[in-house]
């Protein structure tokens, strides 16, 4: 069966003139590389990635209508999609992690790899640290543990420090950062509420703990001003888990729609001249006829212009 290829829109309209997007393959990857910017119409095989004159008849290059410009990731943020970057990064309304808007194979892997590599061993190491500090902040109102018995209080509120510190300064660092951003860009989000809270919390007790006598008689219970280590050590747990559970589904679900994509068509059979060539998807041109073999997948829209066959049309 052969088809005339469409690229005007008039079979379906997701073509609007432009390759497809799913042609990320190794195949067409590589022809794309191969494929030189300029090239001369009168001699055959002089190509050039700058508009030189040809070297045979002088003639001025033209642009290679085959030619397409290298991938260029661009990343969106999944809330706010006018928010759009050449690099990876955080959305400056509302934080969040900013997202490849291309779904191509191997699109953004890296990134999400280390995004819940990085999440992931923040809250682990976070939670180790985060349960002493509860356990020693509220063990006395569990039953039968005698908490003040093991760890005396004049140490105990040193070590709900020391432990605390790397919780929220190293694990919890970013959202402080994100906060911070926020107040720049005059977008208040959740991240300025974590930060605040957190920030609060932390910044009192360590003021409590290194130095106690700045605070009035009213602040002390016991003779003590207490402490709410345990509230930022488990707020900030908490929001970890929460930003790792999010980047785990959207790793998920982004490996699933590149799966999709890469069952697509990544070549096609042209017929030029009496001849049948296979090329990459991203060669195909306007006009272009192409054959579709029994039980081919369809690799572009088009119109059927002669023969009759099965053809797979899954994607």
């Amino acid at each position: 069966m052969k088809s005339g290829a469409q690229r005007d829109g008039t079979g379906h309209s997701c073509c609007d003139d432009h390759l497809p997007d799913h042609a990320t393959g190794v195949d067409a990857t590589q022809a794309r590389q191969s494929v030189k910017k300029y090239f001369c119409p009168m001699c055959d095989g002089v190509e050039s990635d700058t508009p030189d004159s040809c070297p045979k008849c002088g003639m001025a290059l033209e642009r290679n209508p085959v030619f397409r410009e290298p991938h260029k990731i661009i990343y969106i943020c999944p809330m706010h999609p006018q928010i759009e970057q050449d690099l990876p990064g955080n959305c400056p309304i509302c934080g969040m992690t900013l997202a490849p808007r291309s779904c191509g194979v191997g699109v953004g892997d890296e990134e999400e790899r280390r995004e819940v590599d990085s999440l992931s061993r923040k809250f682990w190491i976070a939670l180790v640290l985060t349960i002493p500090v509860l356990l020693i902040a509220m063990g006395h109102a569990i039953p039968g543990l005698h908490v003040d018995a093991i760890v005396p209080r004049q140490i105990g509120k040193w070590v709900e420090f020391g432990l605390t510190t790397p919780v929220v300064l190293w694990a919890g660092g970013f959202f402080f950062t994100r906060a911070w951003q926020s107040i720049v860009n005059r977008s208040l989000n959740m991240f300025t509420l974590i930060a605040v809270g957190v920030g609060a919390a932390y910044v009192f007790s360590a003021a409590a703990v290194l130095a106690p006598g700045i605070f009035p008689e009213s602040f002390r219970r016991h003779g003590e001003v207490d402490l709410y280590f345990e509230a930022a050590a488990v707020i900030t747990t908490l929001v970890l888990l929460g930003q790792l559970i999010e980047a785990k589904a959207r790793s998920r679900t982004g490996q699933a729609i590149k799966a999709l994509l890469g069952l697509a068509a990544k070549t096609a059979h042209r017929v030029r001249n009496g001849q049948e060539e296979e090329i990459p998807v991203d060669a195909i041109q306007k006009g272009d006829l192409l054959r579709v073999r029994p039980g081919e997948k369809v690799s572009v829209d088009g119109v059927i212009v002669e023969g009759q066959s099965n053809i797979d049309e899954s994607m």
